[in-house]
């Protein structure tokens, strides 16, 4: 007997499938062609690394990278153009394409692009920013140090493995897959339409982020402990969204957001564990966008990771996990939002003067952003919390403006560079306008829009934030953010001060001249910059084109 026959005998047949109940779920290939096609791009990716040669492999990367990134930015456009502002539920109700969903995937397709230019650039740093081999050993590893691979025990260009690997002129191509699966990690993470979907993004983002800030050319030590703190941090951050996601399903019944919204409204039970559920879903998703007091891993791991995964997680990780902060709020818990606001008050405020005061103390460029995105954490936040469209829009304007705006600092970065890579240290700073006018003018522009001055994207993002919170009631917390964003001025003047009042170390670090890739993700970052401040509307109009659908 064959198979079909036997399928045949026992009646089960493509009608005997679906009368039982099991269906195949429609699925919308236009509206999340996007998505498939960033994943698609790295297995593609995967292959490229299993049967090309070594030396033909960073052209094919950046090839495919290119166009996977420009297709899905096409296809994004073209779906967008027609698509209602309604929105549309698929993959089995599992993925929500709605007009914020479209918004968030433009912005971070958009910022990958710059992402993987400074990730694919090899003349800033000869070889690239990342090593050829992730199997180099460390002389520090055996020898001690200081930590950060450059003591006097510890130079990692004592080991023979290490000077080779410095000097090669490849490196570790495995990066540009892990990029896309990581970037489609994010595209997933902000349109799931439910806590497991949501989980499982989470995981696919982190994973290859936990891979990437491991494999600097440069520094390597430091560059382990990034990912070996980040991986141990998230660790724990996923743990805490899971039991999360099981207290909910047990209070709800369900993991659907649409349904844990009719569960909080319309039931008797006790609240105990929808929103001790909550509590712990919001430990992981303030982890992931670097919110104070969960910010832990953000100064450590922005140091010492390579300056273009720094961009990347910076910008897009922001990106996603503001993205699943707004649909986990407004979707699943907007009805509720009397009862955690107060919780997120006191988050946003922690966030706020953690970034603000502890930025005043740094002396590493790196980590002075790093707690300046901690600050900017809490002015998301409160458009985040603000549960109206007013909120929606200028949050999601926010991600756009801050997204481009640190992009181009990272870019900046990569050009200060002495005899051990990159030159972070503020007093290293010192007198780069008479070195380099043009990356200290471009430096203190970028600076200046990160304070909000005015005729910027980062003035525009705060007023459109502000206003969306003082309009929902938020006043004490808009006078904090106030205070919170002076306070935060003092430390980026200080950099301006130090490039253009102070003089150059006679040993003083000197300035690369970028690349065609870094150069595009400058420009890029400093033209959306000065855009958004001066003509802000049509960006802010195409935020405000739609809710959530659910």
């Amino acid at each position: 007997m064959t198979l079909a026959q036997g399928i045949s005998a026992q009646g089960i047949s493509a009608q005997g499938i679906s009368a039982q109940g099991i269906e195949v779920p429609p699925i919308d290939y236009a509206a999340t062609l996007p998505l498939l096609i960033v994943l698609g791009t790295a297995c593609v990716g995967v292959l490229l690394e299993a049967f090309l040669p070594r030396q033909q492999r960073w052209p094919a990367q950046v090839a495919v990278s290119l166009v996977g990134l420009g297709t899905a930015a096409l296809t994004l456009g073209l779906y967008a153009g027609r698509a209602s502002t309604d929105g549309i539920v698929t993959f089995a109700g599992a993925v929500a394409v709605d007009r914020p969903t479209l918004f968030l995937w433009g912005t971070l397709l958009a910022l990958g692009l710059g992402s993987v230019l400074l990730i694919a650039d090899r003349s800033v740093e000869p070889g690239g920013a990342f090593l050829p081999s992730a199997a180099v050993r460390l002389a520090a590893a055996r020898g001690g140090g200081d930590g950060s691979g450059h003591g006097p025990k510890g130079r990692d260009d004592g080991d023979p493995d290490s000077a080779e690997a410095r000097s090669a002129s490849t490196m570790q191509t495995e990066v540009f897959p892990l990029f896309f699966f990581a970037l489609g990690g994010m595209m997933a993470f902000v349109a799931a339409n439910d806590l497991l979907t949501m989980f499982i993004a989470l995981e696919v983002l982190s994973l290859p982020l936990y891979l990437m800030c491991g494999l600097g050319r440069r520094k390597r030590l430091l560059s382990q402990e990034a990912a070996v703190k980040y991986f141990l941090l998230g660790a724990f951050a996923s743990a805490f969204f899971l039991y999360g996601l099981a207290l909910i399903y047990g209070y709800a019944g369900s993991v659907r957001f649409t349904a844990i919204a009719a569960a909080s409204v319309g039931s008797a039970r006790s609240d105990a564990l929808l929103f001790g559920g909550l509590a712990l879903l919001v430990v992981g998703l303030m982890f992931k966008g670097s919110v104070g007091p969960f910010h832990t891993w953000t100064p450590d791991v922005y140091q010492g990771a390579p300056t273009p995964v720094t961009a990347f997680m910076a910008t897009c990780t922001k990106v996603a996990a503001f993205g699943a902060i707004l649909r986990v709020l407004h979707v699943a818990f907007g009805d509720t939002r009397w009862e955690w606001r107060g919780v997120l008050w006191a988050i946003a405020i922690a966030s706020m003067v953690i970034g603000a005061v502890i930025g005043l103390t740094q002396t590493d460029v790196k980590r002075l952003i790093a707690y300046s995105s901690v600050a900017h954490a809490g002015f998301l936040l409160l458009g985040a919390m603000a549960i109206t469209p007013a909120g929606i829009s200028s949050t999601l304007f926010y991600l756009l403006a801050y997204g481009f705006n640190t992009l181009a600092v990272f870019a900046v970065i990569t050009l200060v560079r002495d005899a051990d890579g990159e030159a972070s240290h503020l007093s290293q700073w010192a007198g780069l306008a008479k070195r380099s006018p043009v990356v200290a003018y471009t430096m203190a522009f970028l600076l200046l829009a990160l304070a909000g001055v005015p005729l910027t994207s980062g003035f525009t993002a705060k007023f459109a934030v502000f206003a969306a919170a003082l309009a929902d009631g938020m006043l004490p917390l808009v006078i904090v953010a106030l205070v919170a964003s002076a306070v935060a001025a003092f430390f980026y003047l200080r950099v301006i001060v130090l490039m253009f009042f102070s003089e150059p170390a006679a040993d003083g670090p000197t300035v690369t001249v970028p690349g065609p890739f870094t150069t595009v993700a400058i420009t890029l970052g400093v033209l959306v910059t000065l855009l958004l401040g001066v003509v802000p509307t049509t960006a802010l109009e195409w935020a405000a084109g739609g809710g959530f659908v659910g």
